[in-house]
């Protein structure tokens, strides 16, 4: 069994193997065979998975005879180019918004496994790798705001006067905003959080924060399939606008998290209300990639309004390179040796687990995921 490890498109950073997880690959009894220069822009030489046992070679050679091919970023079809027919394709496709790439994975006859579809189920906490992203996300949007900000975060008492306070309030309360809670009040914020459902009041109150939430409305519980976020009633929604409208006008940062799988990002901040908040505020926005929490986002840039800056944070795992391959690789791994049949010295994937059925998007040459073919 080869298991090939490819260099990144550019604008990657991550690597999708880490030597540590080539160690434990090639204890499992298969080979691994890394392209030169993947690693480099997370810190990991060519030396460094040379002494864990790995070959480094050219793609080609990487590809040749591989049976699983690691990735972070779903890689197009002229990138694997020689990968023979049935090789596992392992890694963040992105299948909704790459269905072309998706097609040509099928016809060039490969498997391919989309690990951001990990469904939320205990025995795959281990291989979610949009929770172990997610969570240096939450970290970075607040360092991000702290650099952003032309203040200090902690409180101050000096002989020359009082440094009040900022005041943080993060919207959305997955993994990513649970982590930016905790970074912000490590930071010596003032910190309120929010989200639709009203499970997560207890989390954010053990993370030390104020919850704001809207009460006695219909909508109000929000948990979607899979512990995700849906969309909310009406109601809700103008209840929560005018609840976020005085709330976040005497906010100093602002980090907005919310998401919905397979949809365009929920506007949570208007223009009107980025206006009330005073000059010199920070506001970064996560879901900036999915068009936006906050009226006015610009994905992968900074802008300011209303004296406002916004930052459209874009996969801000990927400005943490080191770490966020390090975790990524180990949801790989954790994936594929739960999976390892020690007779076969492979993976073998049932057809009837949930996990296989929920990550698996080709086979046979064909696109079988139903949130694919359900369209």
């Amino acid at each position: 069994m080869k298991i090939a490890v490819l260099k990144e498109s550019a604008g990657e950073t991550r690597c999708a193997a880490i030597p540590e997880t080539v160690k434990k690959f090639i204890a499992l009894g298969a080979s691994v065979s890394v392209e030169r220069g993947a690693g480099a822009d997370a810190s990991i030489a060519d030396g460094d998975f040379e002494a864990a046992g790995a070959r480094v070679d050219t793609r080609a050679d990487a590809l040749k005879g591989a049976e699983i091919i690691l990735t972070v970023s779903g890689p197009d079809a002229a990138t694997l180019k020689g990968a023979e027919k049935g090789v596992l394709l392992v890694g963040a496709l992105d299948p909704l918004r790459r269905r072309e790439a998706i097609d040509a994975y099928a016809k060039a006859g490969l498997e391919a496994l989309a690990m951001e579809w990990m469904p939320r189920i205990t025995r795959a906490q281990s291989m979610d790798v949009l929770s172990s992203q997610s969570n240096l996300a939450g970290y970075k949007a607040v360092i991000d705001a702290a650099a952003a900000y032309g203040r200090a975060f902690p409180m101050m008492m000096t002989a020359a006067g009082t440094v009040s306070p900022a005041k943080a309030f993060i919207m959305g309360v997955g993994v990513a905003g649970l982590q930016a809670i905790a970074t912000a009040r490590r930071l010596g914020a003032q910190v309120s959080a929010t989200d639709v459902r009203s499970a997560t009041k207890e989390q954010i109150q053990s993370l030390g924060a104020k919850p704001i939430f809207v009460e006695n409305v219909a909508g109000i519980e929000g948990e979607g399939a899979g512990g995700y976020a849906t969309e909310m009633s009406p109601e809700y929604q103008k209840a929560q606008a005018e609840l976020v409208s005085s709330h976040i006008a005497r906010q100093d940062i602002v980090i907005t998290t919310a998401l919905i799988p397979g949809r365009p990002a929920p506007r949570l901040i208007t223009d009107a209300q980025l206006a009330s908040m005073r000059p010199g505020s920070v506001v970064v926005d996560l879901a900036a990639e999915a068009g936006g929490n906050v009226e006015g986002t610009v994905g992968g840039e900074t802008v300011v309004k209303h004296g406002v800056t916004i930052i459209g944070a874009s996969n801000l795992a990927r400005t943490l390179a080191a770490d966020a391959s390090a975790l990524f690789a180990r949801n790989l791994f954790n994936f594929l040796s739960a999976f390892w049949d020690k007779d076969q010295a492979r993976p073998v994937l049932p057809d009837d687990d949930e996990i296989v059925k929920a990550i698996r998007l080709t086979r046979g040459g064909k696109v079988v995921n139903e949130r694919l073919t359900a369209d």
